[in-house]
């Protein structure tokens, strides 16, 4: 870009002059009737700063015209007869965003966010339309290096300028990406993650809900055209199906990774009254179960320093093994006769309802591992799986989610963050690669505090401590979802970077408003009228707050809207595929294979 001004005014594209002047609007009062049609809300007007070679940016909230009668001008021809005329009041009420330099020291067409001054009254202001718009709207991303530039789409406004974010920025301090149902969301995180799988190390985790995104690892054959090129590895938490011979991509959690808390908030009831008594006699022996592992491996230095919270591996039958014992233990009276134990009958809640949690072939990837997720080093490989894959292998990996019973997603989701969050809060500072996780779904699992029962809240407490804290080991949150006003408060307040689509439910619309400064309240009005794939993009990534029309992914998830009615007048059902279904819902899994 040259170093000639790119914003240059004559006296036809004179908009108005400034009347009133609060901390973050501006009233211009417009003089140039032919201009106010083409003034529309998100429109860009320039105020005359300070300087000649200053402008300050606003984006237009609100256009009116007012009518009004006044005296007319006397007619020579009848000097004594005074006539009454209507004449329109023009207004233009815009929203302050930044500051434009022609020069500043050595730089040429400097913008920046923030205004460095308050318009002053009767500053001339200038619409920007037409060339000033295109060479305004390609200054945004101009100093931007390629590097860290996240192209997303183009601008409303101006087709012809391209949307840049700071990719840097985008995910440096956390991003939510919100919207109705239908509205681009899903095609939002596929072009995202296209972007990213760019780069040479992309390293970003997708907590997939539904399988939607299994596209981007396993693309499906075009109709025409070459097919495309994977971007992601898949991996799933196992399912019923998969405890007999699990695939090399099957993940297991199992149930010795949990800490305390996570385990007793699936187990323990904490009405009963001999929760205490549980909750002392579990802690106890897990504690002496894991020295016992630690023993036998000869990790002398670890089990010097070790937690009951430690992920440690150890035999869950000898868990029961001992608090059956503690419950059915007798004591002994000071007569040398047999009275009823200190724990007895204490247990047996508890016992019951971790047995019933063992039995249960949906929790399979919890209490019954495959044989070696029991050994130490199991831990370490399975780590370096997700957060170092090495080698040619895709570092973004969507995980599926899909069949985890929902009682227990919370607990699972925030085990997986937490203990990926915990190895890099632990590592090195220097050898550290920051990670991302796309949090699709985000309401199902990350619910608002007050709502969240006692599993739901083990989830928060992992998630809500990757948003107050992850930014300083390289771990950051992409928090995906429809009803923003579902999601935990705590954490969508710590993202810094919006891509908002269109949301129709008020509570969902307040709840976005909360979260932005007041001077942008006008410009979220539109919200419910933003085409499916436009979005506002605002934060730290952008300079500017914008409307975007979004591209569209070349590998599209599935999760596209199905056209009902031209369906129903070419597809008939498939009664075989309902046989199928049952047998496949009897099961609990999408695993064909025959489970023992």
């Amino acid at each position: 870009m040259s170093d000639a001004p790119i914003l240059t005014f004559d006296t036809p594209s004179r908009l108005g002059k400034v009347v009133s002047v609060d901390t973050t609007r501006v009233l211009i009062a417009v003089e140039n009737a032919a201009l106010l049609p083409r003034a529309s809300v998100g429109s860009l007007v320039a105020i005359q700063g300070t300087t000649a070679q200053e402008f300050l940016i606003g984006m237009t909230e609100r256009v009116t015209r007012h009518l009004r009668e006044q005296i007319a001008h006397p007619d020579p021809m009848a000097p004594t007869t005074l006539a009454m005329e209507v004449v329109p009041d023009d207004a233009l009420r815009t929203v302050l965003l930044g500051t434009y330099r022609t020069i500043e020291g050595t730089v040429h067409n400097r913008f920046k966010r923030g205004a460095d001054s308050f318009p002053q009254i009767d500053r001339d202001c200038f619409l920007i339309e037409g060339g000033n718009l295109q060479r305004f709207m390609g200054l945004l991303g101009k100093d931007l290096d390629p590097k860290q530039r996240l192209e997303l789409g183009h601008f409303v406004i101006d087709h012809s300028a391209t949307a840049i974010a700071n990719g840097d920025r985008f995910f440096q301090r956390h991003a939510a990406i919100l919207g109705s149902t239908g509205s681009g969301k899903s095609c939002a995180v596929s072009l995202i993650l296209e972007r990213a799988h760019a780069r040479k190390h992309a390293n970003i985790i997708v907590f997939d809900m539904h399988g939607e995104y299994a596209s981007l690892a396993d693309p499906p054959a075009p109709k025409e055209g070459p097919t495309s090129t994977p971007i992601a590895a898949a991996f799933k938490i196992a399912g019923p199906g998969d405890l007999t011979k699990p695939a090399e991509n099957v993940l297991f959690l199992p149930y010795w990774l949990l800490n305390r808390e996570e385990m007793l908030s699936m187990i323990l009831d904490r009405s009963d009254q001999n929760a205490p008594n549980q909750a002392s006699r579990f802690t106890l022996h897990v504690r002496d179960l894991k020295e016992g592992t630690l023993k036998s491996e000869k990790k002398h230095d670890v089990r010097a320093t070790f937690t009951v919270d430690s992920p440690i591996p150890y035999e869950l039958p000898e868990l029961l093994k001992k608090l059956k014992h503690d419950d059915t233990a007798k004591g002994t009276g000071t007569t040398g006769k047999e009275v009823k134990g200190e724990w007895e009958g204490r247990l047996t809640r508890f016992i019951s309802r971790l047995e019933a949690k063992v039995e249960d072939r949906r929790y399979g990837f919890m209490f019954k591992p495959m044989e070696a997720a029991l050994k130490y080093d199991w831990l370490a490989k399975q780590v370096a799986k997700l957060l170092a894959p090495g080698g040619d292998k895709h570092g973004i990996k969507v995980v599926d989610f899909s069949e985890v019973p929902s009682d227990v997603l919370p607990v699972v989701t925030g085990v997986f963050a937490r203990l990926l969050y915990d190895v890099q809060f632990w590592m090195e500072p220097e050898k550290r690669t920051p990670f991302v996780f796309v949090c699709d779904e985000a309401h199902l699992y990350l619910p608002v505090r007050d709502d969240a029962d006692a599993v739901e809240k083990q989830a928060l407490y992992s998630f809500e401590r990757i948003a107050k804290e992850g930014r300083k080991y390289g771990v950051s949150l992409l928090v995906v979802s429809q009803r923003p006003s579902d999601v935990s408060r705590t954490i969508l307040s710590q993202c810094n970077n919006f891509l908002i689509l269109r949301l129709t439910n008020d509570q969902d619309q307040n709840v976005v408003r909360r979260l932005m400064p007041d001077s942008l309240a006008g410009v979220l009005d539109g919200l419910p009228l933003l085409d499916t794939g436009e979005a506002l993009l605002l934060g730290d990534a952008i300079l500017l707050p914008a409307r975007i029309k979004l591209k569209f992914p070349t590998i599209e998830p599935l999760s596209q809207t199905r056209n009902f009615w031209q369906e129903w007048g070419e597809l008939a059902p498939d009664s075989v595929a309902v046989v199928a279904a049952v047998e496949t819902l009897r099961r609990q899994s999408r695993t064909a294979s025959k489970i023992d």
